[in-house]
């Protein structure tokens, strides 16, 4: 297995829709966008991108495939290598919003406090 250097929001919500059952691609569609609250929508040819790349990395894998209406559905699922990397980069997201709260927190809690970057203007 290869563990991505940097993980995609693309990639992030894709795992995310894979923990608690396989989907095929249009329901992994459906659940980025859910998930996302729509700020994730993702395209058919970027999905299949990033699902061959997940797949090459080890953190998902074929589940099965089923011939509805003619037309072939690959259902893909998390593998356990798939969980550990969600964990790590959700982890990884959460102390980086920790660390903008505190920042922010303190910002506010600073009377006189000059907008911009120390030593600059914004």
């Amino acid at each position: 297995m290869t563990t991505p250097r940097s993980m995609t929001q693309s990639a992030f919500f894709v795992l995310t829709a894979l923990t608690d059952e396989p989907r095929h691609g249009y329901g992994i569609l459906q659940e980025v966008e859910e998930l996302s609250e729509g700020r994730v929508e993702l395209r058919v040819g970027t999905l299949y991108g990033v699902l061959d790349r997940l797949t090459a990395d080890g953190l998902i894998a074929l589940d099965r495939e089923e011939v509805q209406q003619g037309r072939l559905r690959r259902y893909y699922r998390l593998t356990d290598e798939g969980l550990a990397a969600l964990d790590e980069e959700a982890e990884r997201m959460a102390a980086g919003a920790r660390a903008a709260s505190r920042r922010i927190a303190a910002r506010r809690a600073a009377p006189g406090a000059a907008p911009g970057l120390a030593g600059g203007t914004a």
